[in-house]
């Protein structure tokens, strides 16, 4: 059996921090932002994390 490929598309959209746990950012923000209310708009600048289950699901691609 050979080895796990990292997938590279996704490794360039996740960050792994020191603590281990992984973020991302919200999508949503490139264009057409005009349309969605101010508070939308700042709520998806901060980084969001992985849930439980998609962290160990993701883990082995990175």
């Amino acid at each position: 059996m050979g080895k796990v490929k990292k997938h590279k598309g996704l490794s360039k959209v996740l960050k792994v921090r020191k603590s281990g746990t992984i973020t991302l950012r919200p999508t949503g923000l490139n264009h057409k932002t005009g349309k969605k209310s101010g508070a939308v708009n700042r709520a998806k600048r901060k980084n969001a994390q992985l849930s439980k289950a998609d962290f160990k699901r993701l883990k082995k691609v990175i």
